[in-house]
């Protein structure tokens, strides 16, 4: 008898992979075409620090490792970046959970809080997707990807890119 998957939990990241000229990674979503978004992922365990389930999605995702994690290390295809490169925006955002993906969660359970974190890439970093959860991605000017997003916190973190690159 299979177990029943468990309940995600409505505490989850969204980490903008961005370059030092601002352009921000988008992906599309396997599930919804035409919904573009970046990185995001709910924690996967009440314990698990945010930082760790921001590495987590970021390498699930995209095949990008953020060294200093417990996520495996170092990649000779140079899809390794610095730990430090990773930056917790200290943003969190309450939202309504899509009523198209309620049934993840615990009955009764509408709203999420979504952490934001930025990380910096180089441009030439490859991207290996995961194919269940994305079918393409792209690299646009911040404020043209801020437009694209489906999701209005995504796209409102996008547009503060240039402030937390100044910081």
């Amino acid at each position: 008898m299979m177990q029943p998957k468990p309940y995600k939990i409505p505490e989850s990241v969204l980490v903008v992979i961005h370059t030092a000229q601002y352009e921000v990674l988008l992906i599309e979503r396997t599930d919804k075409a035409g919904f573009w978004q970046s990185v995001t992922g709910s924690r996967d365990t009440l314990q698990e620090d945010l930082s760790e389930t921001a590495r987590r999605e970021v390498q699930e995702e995209t095949g990008i490792t953020v060294a200093g994690g417990s996520v495996e290390s170092g990649h000779a295809d140079g899809s390794t970046v610095p730990g430090a490169n990773l930056c917790d925006w200290q943003l969190s955002n309450v939202y309504e959970i899509y009523p198209v993906w309620r049934h993840r969660y615990a009955p009764g359970v509408t709203r999420n809080t979504e952490h934001v974190f930025g990380l910096l890439v180089p441009r030439e970093i490859p991207v290996t997707l995961a194919p269940r959860e994305h079918t393409r991605y792209q690299w646009l000017p911040y404020r043209e990807a801020a437009d694209r997003c489906f999701s209005p916190s995504n796209a409102e973190a996008i547009l503060q890119l240039p402030s937390f690159m100044r910081s």
